[in-house]
């Protein structure tokens, strides 16, 4: 992580060289879910494991296929991290072992599930659904909160700003002075940018932050740097400003948030510090422990558990 004082960032603060020195540009993954759905993985990456808490980050769809052909996740469970869903095209139901029972997600909304101790939950397609376009990710919890009372919010209505033409959906933290009502633990940012026609802005950053860009719809420019749905720029902390130009109908993830307090180790649907913790939840959930409930209403199979590797190494 490239850090500096604040003599060196005050005198270089209009140095276009200074902020090109705090980009990272990568590639990231795909693959294919379900029946034909193409997801994206931004994070972990080689290149960038975590920005601030946030440790995971998928980019589903869009995608559209026939009634009854949606995505089916069995039961699953989670440790240490909060499931952070922000849909955009389609719905999707939501069961889990506290007690909800398909909770339907609609376009513009989040679902928020924090796992803590222990959770297990479903995501499944609606039979007449048609349409997928979501983004999907995950939250590390602090050390103080990750083994925290299981829950669940829905978020049915987030905040809505402009600036310069381009409409700022605020989905975690504060931007342009409108705060979010989602709950998460950490310092974190993310914010959803649309445009209807090609723009541009300067987007101001916290210089304590770390902060990434993803394009879900169409293309943009970071400072110059081309953003479009097959890669992320990621921004060291130290910057307090940036440019954005956004193409005509094109849709930009903003993610920020200070540094995590500590590596963490992912693996599977668990976020833990230790490998003994990593196969403790495993073993539990392999055994049907009463730490991860179960959910009655569901008809299909329980996820099963991959073998764990001989060693894992931490992210950070």
């Amino acid at each position: 992580m490239s850090t500096i004082n604040d003599t060196e960032f005050l005198n270089s603060n209009d140095d276009e060289n200074f902020v090109n020195q705090h980009i990272q540009n990568f590639e990231i993954r795909s693959a294919e879910i379900g029946k034909g759905t193409t997801i994206k993985r931004a994070l972990p990456n080689r290149q960038k494991r975590m920005i601030g808490a946030w440790c995971f980050l998928d980019h589903a769809g869009p995608v559209t296929f026939s009634q009854g052909d949606g995505l089916d996740v069995g039961p699953h469970p989670h440790i240490g991290l909060q499931t952070f869903t922000w849909m955009l095209e389609g719905t999707m139901l939501h069961s889990d072992s506290i007690g909800t029972k398909n909770q339907l997600i609609q376009p513009k909304q989040v679902n928020l599930m924090t796992a803590g101790y222990g959770i297990s939950h479903t995501e499944v397609a609606p039979d007449t659904e048609t349409k997928m376009h979501a983004a999907q990710l995950w939250i590390a919890l602090p050390d103080d909160k990750r083994n925290m009372a299981p829950q669940f919010d829905h978020y049915p209505e987030l905040p809505i700003t402009q600036q310069d033409g381009i409409e700022f959906t605020v989905l975690v933290g504060e931007f342009l002075k409108v705060h979010s009502p989602v709950a998460v633990h950490s310092d974190l940012l993310g914010v959803d940018l649309y445009a209807q026609h090609s723009a541009k802005t300067i987007l101001k950053l916290n210089p304590k932050f770390e902060y990434g860009l993803m394009a879900l719809e169409g293309a943009a420019t970071v400072n110059g740097h081309t953003l479009n749905i097959q890669n992320m720029i990621t921004l060291d902390v130290g910057l307090t400003e940036i440019e954005l130009q956004i193409h005509a109908e094109s849709r930009v993830l903003l993610l920020g948030g200070e540094p995590f307090e500590s590596p963490i180790l992912l693996w599977w649907n668990f976020v833990g510090r230790t490998q003994d913790e990593i196969t403790k939840a495993r073993d539990q959930w392999i055994n049907e422990d009463e730490r991860f409930g179960e959910i009655s209403h569901y008809v299909g199979s329980r996820m099963k558990a991959p073998v764990l590797p001989d060693r894992m190494k931490a992210s950070k």
